[in-house]
């Protein structure tokens, strides 16, 4: 957001800063600058050619589709003679200005410390200085120069070299070294740019730069937004027009009798004044008269008032009133954005007094882009998700707007808030994934992933992962990692699991997803492209190979999997004997992302003793024979009913693991999970549960991973040239 307001809005001093510069550019700057000086002293400079700040300076590609009836817009862009509309590209580069020029000042300012030195050397000071003169180097010297030296230009780019982006990170187009740029102005009266930043601020005070205390409501509630609205689009002292005359003429009456009203009001007082002899005869007299001005009313803190109902002791109800910073922070939040969108809506279209003077010499901007930096703030779950249902409305709802293509609306919203996204069209999604230093670059940096591309065309897939997505939640898309469950009972208990037993994973922002496994791997696409480290917990299901038919898995027998997670996505493997047999360290799927992996967590063979026997292997199927498998003592004692119930008779009952494995399985065909993993998590001995191997595999798995990624010292990138 920061960098589009930067680069488009032209008027008005540069807000760029260096470290607008990626940081792991300022050594390049200030080899630049080291080259300078050991250049300066030879008959030929060594000359910096632009094409040595390319690589350094920030850079925007901006891409506009243009329509044929629009092509008068664009008419000083047009690339090339033969472009009849489309795709046109420009490209906006802060750089130097005059490369000789700040060359020159430069090595002035370095001469002049040079000289500093020298003095302080001759007047007998053997110490080495210090303190650090300015400028130290060039990157020192562009913090405060660089607003004098460097400019934005345009250079025009061909929409036949775009390239989509790999991997969430853009290919831009090379422009020759010796392109000319085009005149920035061209690009004025193409996009009107609003913003509602992060900073907003409903009450208290703060602090001033001077140290003293101010309120920080000033200019920042609905009444100053209302001040502001009321003098751009109504006040009728400005290019006021027929409908205004009879306001006009009322305000003129009023003021005409408050003057009177004062002039007798004073009359005494200003009499006793004469008495002392002043005014004199040749000094002016003191008049008393009013100036009213409508806007001057809403200039006090209770301009803005919310009604509050009574009941009063009587019939009916009586109204009263409070300022608006007696309500909700969010309510005063929400109110205050909608109204700005309001205001940004008429500003653009020039509704009433904005419409008049000078503003109509010139077209309305054919773009509207704007800019609303995390709204959620103070907003309850439910208002947020208003808000973003509303807010595009808002902004198109005048006459000239609607579904008019040829004035357009673009609402770019940052936000860590899961219901925002969730009531956004994935489409409309860009997740912006955090990297840290050493894995793209030699600094964090942030890939972007687009969520109107991940899943292709329109399909199965795609249609089924937005409106589970919907139906449930998007914390997928703000997690550290993901956890795709089975069923309710892992979804009830897998959490429990985390907080007793993983206290470095309980303080991790893990995202859980009950998906099963017939569908868990529909959400491979989504998970690939967030590249975010996922364990599935789901079940072996074995089958009949032939039959497909459910069995109590065996080995030796040939059997497969039901379960579509495991055979299609992660470990990609059909035979229950190869599943059971699989490494732990092949159950997980690794890219040349070291960041990224999806590992899968089913059950596998634990060893069980029943009745005092030796112990045996057992093979588990579900998640609830596994529990039951690994906690016999737990169970064969717990009183409850259903599914429990049966668990503790089975046990009892049960001569030898193989009857037990194969009641539990009969019991499961019509059990319901969700009772029985709410009956569990009741037991007065809960926190005594052995958590099942499979799970606790996964579980060690994540958490080490989630270790790993936030304290390993990742590979830094060799400079180019460099050896190892």
């Amino acid at each position: 957001m920061h960098a589009l307001r930067d680069f488009l809005i032209s008027s008005g001093p540069s807000l760029f800063r260096l470290n607008d510069f990626t940081l792991s550019h300022w050594p390049a700057i200030n080899a630049i600058g080291a080259l300078w000086l050991t250049s300066k002293g030879t008959s030929e400079f060594a000359e910096i050619p632009i094409a040595e700040w390319v690589n350094i300076v920030p850079t925007l590609d901006l891409w506009l589709h243009v329509e044929d009836g629009e092509i008068h817009h664009v008419s000083k862009l047009i690339p090339t003679l033969d472009w009849t509309g489309g795709l046109m590209g420009v490209r906006l580069r802060y750089e130097p200005k005059d490369i000789e020029a700040l060359r020159k000042e430069y090595l002035a300012a370095r001469e002049s410390v040079t000289a500093l030195k020298a003095t302080a050397s001759a007047n007998g000071s053997s110490k080495p200085l210090m303190v650090q003169l300015w400028p130290e180097n060039l990157t020192a010297f562009l913090v405060e120069k660089l607003q004098t030296h460097f400019t934005v230009r345009a250079y025009t780019l061909d929409p036949a070299l775009i390239k989509e982006p790999e991997g969430g990170q853009a290919r831009p187009q090379e422009i020759p070294q010796d392109q000319e740029p085009i005149e920035i102005e061209n690009l004025k009266g193409l996009i009107r740019i609003d913003e509602i930043n992060a900073q907003r601020v409903f009450g208290g005070e703060s602090e001033a730069g001077d140290g003293t205390k101010q309120d920080s409501r000033s200019g920042r509630q609905l009444s100053a937004q209302l001040r502001a609205y009321y003098a751009k689009h109504l006040d009728p002292f400005d290019n006021p027009d027929p409908s205004d005359l009879q306001a006009l003429e009322a305000i003129e009456a009023a003021q005409k009798a408050f003057d009177e009203r004062l002039e007798g009001g004073f009359k005494s007082a200003l009499d006793e004044v004469q008495g002392l002899g002043y005014p004199g005869v040749t000094d002016p007299k003191i008049t008393i008269s009013t100036r009213l001005r409508p806007v001057e009313s809403l200039n006090h803190e209770s301009a803005v008032q919310y009604e509050v109902d009574m009941v009063a002791d009587g019939e009916g109800k009586e109204i009263l009133r409070l300022p608006e910073d007696c309500n909700g922070l969010g309510y005063q939040n929400l109110i205050s954005m909608i109204f700005r969108l309001m205001s940004f809506r008429d500003a653009w279209m020039r509704v009433g007094k904005a419409g008049k003077g000078t503003l109509l010499d010139a077209p309305v901007q054919p773009l509207h882009l704007v800019l609303v930096e995390e709204p959620e703030a103070h907003l309850h779950a439910q208002v947020q998700q208003v808000f973003i249902k509303k807010a595009y409305t808002i902004l198109r709802a005048h006459k000239d707007l609607g579904k008019n293509p040829s004035l357009c609306t673009q609402l770019i919203v940052s936000t860590h808030s899961n219901h925002v996204a969730h009531e956004t069209d994935f489409s409309c999604l860009r997740y912006f994934r955090r990297l840290p230093a050493g894995c793209k670059a030699t600094v964090p940096v942030s890939t972007v992933v687009n969520l109107s591309v991940v899943f292709g065309k329109e399909n199965d897939t795609k249609r089924f992962v937005t409106r589970y997505l919907k139906a449930q939640h998007c914390d997928l898309f703000f997690a550290d990692a993901a956890l795709l469950v089975e069923g309710p009972a892992e979804r009830m208990l897998v959490p429990h699991f985390i907080r007793l037993k993983y206290p470095k994973l309980n303080q991790c922002y893990i995202t859980m997803l009950e998906i099963g496994g017939s569908h868990a791997h529909r959400l491979k696409p989504l998970i690939d492209d967030l590249k975010l480290l996922t364990v599935v917990i789901t079940d072996l299901d074995a089958g009949n190979a032939a039959t497909g038919k459910a069995e109590p898995p065996e080995r030796g027998k040939n059997q497969v999997t039901n379960n579509t997670t495991l055979a299609k996505w992660v470990p990609a493997l059909s035979k229950i004997d190869d599943l059971i047999d699989l490494s732990e360290d092949k159950k997980a799927v690794t890219e040349e992302d070291e960041l990224f992996a999806v590992r899968a967590a089913y059950q596998v063979p634990v060893m069980a003793s029943l009745n005092g026997a030796t112990k045996s292997e057992v093979l588990p199927n579900t998640f609830e024979d596994a529990l039951v498998f690994e906690n016999l003592d737990f169970f064969s004692s717990l009183t409850g009913t259903g599914l429990v119930r049966k668990f503790k008779d089975a046990i009892q009952a049960s001569a030898d693991l193989p009857a037990l494995e194969r009641t539990i399985f009969d019991e499961l065909k019509t059990a319901k999970k969700a009772e029985f993993a709410l009956d569990v998590i009741d037991a007065p001995t809960f926190e005594s549960l052995n958590v099942p191997t499979y799970i606790a595999q996964g579980l060690d798995w994540l958490q080490n991973r989630l270790q790993k990624k936030s304290n390993e010292i990742l590979p830094t990138v060799q400079p180019k040239g460099a050896k190892s």
